[in-house]
């Protein structure tokens, strides 16, 4: 079992967004990326499905050319290989769902 808290160690400071993996399953791996009101990540894709959720703040996520406005409490989901890109309207917490086949070095590598 684990235990942990979205809300600890918060900090929207700093040039770039803050990617942390919070929890490792056997299946998942549970990223929290924090973005500053204006951060973005770049174009990118995933090469297994992904789930978003916005924990709190909100984001422009766009894909294949359409934006969808998602606030406190939205989740999407993508299928892997599909573009997609991230703007934050507002101070906010993410929280990436990733397969176990993903790696962490992936995602921190979009934000350079």
């Amino acid at each position: 079992m684990q235990l942990i808290h979205l809300y600890n160690d918060l900090s929207f400071e700093g040039d770039s967004p803050l990617v942390k993996v919070i929890l490792e399953t056997s299946f998942t791996k549970e990223i929290r990326i924090l973005l500053a009101n204006g951060q973005q990540m770049k174009e990118h894709k995933s090469p297994f499905p992904i789930m978003v959720e916005v924990v709190d703040g909100a984001i422009n996520f766009g894909v294949n050319g359409q934006v969808y406005e998602l606030a406190r409490g939205n989740l999407i989901s993508l299928k892997g290989d599909i573009s997609h890109n991230l703007i934050a309207t507002e101070n906010s917490i993410i929280r990436l769902t990733l397969s176990k086949f993903d790696t962490v070095q992936r995602v921190k590598a979009i934000l350079n």
